[in-house]
């Protein structure tokens, strides 16, 4: 099933997270792990991709397996950076044999060897779309603080609508911690005219280690509340998985309760995380 009819339905969804393994030696742990997220039934489960596609089979394979074995909808990442045309074609196709109809299109992060043949994930938008025509369902990430790159949120968003423009239908948020600040972003964006839907990105952050990443990788802003529980709780393993995945909880219903109606969680391949938010939304979102 495609994700744009998931979303269409305007009711409130759970999806999760979950990513490939990088050596085959890890193969099956992390088959097991995402075959027990998938026994969940979330509405559907995002695979993603390696830098310069360094997890490419493996993503299409997972995705496959979620889908095949637990019937629940996948959506494949793909990301254009260092990958030349003919590698990300050959991906189309492979993801087209596994029967996968949704694809996450991201440029990824830059390195030292990037190919000239995409620059933005627009562009990679726009080659699936010529390509494939409407085979797959195209997703594309939205970042509500800005993406580090752009010079401002005004700027960000123009580029954010080229890439609806070029056939996404709809956006995925980078996580965030601070509801508000969504809420302002969605304003901008119907402001700006883009419509689609948007799905919330969420985090449940269940170790201190986290944090640094997470501020290293997008400056993400951190409430007060937030860095008072990770003070608190954050040498306590088990005390701070309990917290993050009840602030996670916090945050999911009070999007639901002010209509942001899709969720995605990442769940960074932890079947014990997901089980318990969804077990904390069970009556919310009807699971």
């Amino acid at each position: 099933m495609k994700i744009s009819e998931i979303l269409s339905k305007n009711k409130a969804t759970l999806s999760f997270e979950v990513f490939p393994p990088k050596t085959s030696d890890n193969y099956k742990s992390v088959e097991t792990a995402t075959a027990e997220i998938a026994k969940l039934k979330p509405d559907f489960m995002s695979v993603t991709y390696g830098a310069g596609g360094g997890t490419s089979e493996y993503t299409a394979s997972i995705a496959s397996n979620i889908q095949t074995k637990e019937n629940v909808p996948t959506l494949a990442h793909l990301t254009c950076v260092s990958s030349k045309k003919e590698k990300v074609h050959k991906q189309l196709k492979l993801l087209e044999e596994y029967g996968i109809e949704n694809i996450m299109a991201l440029r990824g992060d830059r390195t030292d060897n990037d190919s000239e043949d995409y620059r933005y994930a627009s562009e990679l938008i726009a080659d699936i779309k010529a390509l494939c025509g409407d085979k797959f369902c195209i997703g594309g990430a939205c970042y509500p603080e800005c993406h580090p790159e752009s010079k401002n949120l005004a700027e960000d968003i123009i580029h954010l609508k080229e890439k609806v423009d070029a056939g996404c239908e709809f956006l995925t948020t980078q996580m965030f911690f601070d509801n508000n600040i969504l809420y302002k972003y969605i304003f901008r964006l119907r402001e700006a005219g883009i419509t689609v839907p948007v799905v919330a990105g969420i985090m449940p952050v269940t170790n201190s280690n986290q944090i640094a990443r997470i501020c290293t990788l997008s400056g993400t802003y951190l409430p007060s509340k937030f860095k008072n529980i990770v003070d608190k709780f954050g040498s306590d393993p088990d005390s701070m998985k309990q917290a993050g995945i009840a602030y996670a909880t916090e945050q999911i219903i009070d999007l639901i309760a002010n209509g942001v109606n899709y969720i995605h969680v990442y769940s960074m391949n932890k079947p014990d995380v997901a089980e318990k938010i969804q077990y904390n939304l069970s009556d919310i979102i009807g699971k």
